[in-house]
C-alpha cells in the first residue's frame, strides 16, 4: 500500500479503527478506556481531518484492543 501523503495515512487508519470499534460494538469512550488512551485523543485519530502523526504504541494498544493485526490499519478505505 501506498499513501500520496501523510493525511491520507491518517485518515485511512483513523477511518479503518473506527470501523474496527464499531464492528466490536464499542463506543469510543470504550476503546479509549481500554487502550489507556484520552478520548480525545481517540477522537483526533479518528477523525477525517486528522493531521497528527500517531505513535505505533498507541496503535498496538487500539489493535489490541480491538483483537484485529496492526497492519489491518493501513489498509486503503
Amino acid at each position: 500500500m501506498r499513501f500520496n501523503n501523510d493525511i491520507d495515512l491518517y485518515q485511512a487508519i483513523g477511518a479503518n479503527i473506527k470501523q474496527y470499534r464499531e464492528q466490536a460494538n464499542l463506543t469510543q469512550v470504550q476503546l479509549a478506556e481500554q487502550a489507556k488512551i484520552s478520548i480525545s485523543y481517540l477522537s483526533k485519530i479518528e477523525a477525517s481531518g486528522c493531521n497528527k502523526s500517531l505513535s505505533i504504541s498507541v496503535l498496538n494498544q487500539i489493535a489490541n484492543v480491538l483483537d484485529v493485526e496492526i497492519s489491518e490499519f493501513f489498509k486503503e478505505v
